[in-house]
């Protein structure tokens, strides 16, 4: 239809908000460390290629999500996102037989920065527990050493 740079421009702009608000998220992680119990790290240790990647979205998910959406929205505000969606929108309802959309920029852009960071923490995990070199600690070369 002719929009595709617009789009581009506008998944461009929501992907810098994401990453702005990304390193939030390092408090929240070692907080969610400090408050692990022994049967949390058993479970992690005896669990699937993803088990601390499920851990961490399990305890801590609602804490990135609060922590992120301001910066998000900041962010946002910052590069236009909210002015490029409506232009984007607008073009979109001038399309013969379109059907009205409506939703939160921020919680897609929040619910999709913390998809694609969970995304690459289960992808580390996943190379730690399987490949030995990946295991790059003293730390990690012990817990793993028997696997």
């Amino acid at each position: 239809m002719g929009y595709g740079p617009k789009v581009d421009e506008f998944v461009l702009s929501m992907n810098r908000a994401a990453e702005k608000a990304a390193p939030a998220a390092k408090k929240i992680f070692w907080d969610a460390i400090g408050a692990m119990t022994f049967d949390d790290a058993q479970k992690i240790l005896g669990g699937g290629d993803t088990a601390a990647t499920d851990f961490f979205k399990r305890t801590t998910t609602d804490k990135l999500t609060a922590a992120f959406k301001p910066v998000v929205d900041r962010t946002m505000g910052e590069v236009g996102v909210v002015r490029k969606y409506k232009e984007l929108m607008g073009r979109f309802e001038a399309i013969p037989f379109a059907q009205s959309q409506t939703f939160d920029v921020d919680d897609y852009v929040v619910g999709k920065a913390l998809d694609g960071l969970f995304h690459v923490v289960g992808e580390q995990e996943r190379q730690i527990r399987t490949n030995p070199a990946a295991r790059t600690t003293a730390l990690l070369k012990e817990v793993f050493a028997s696997k």
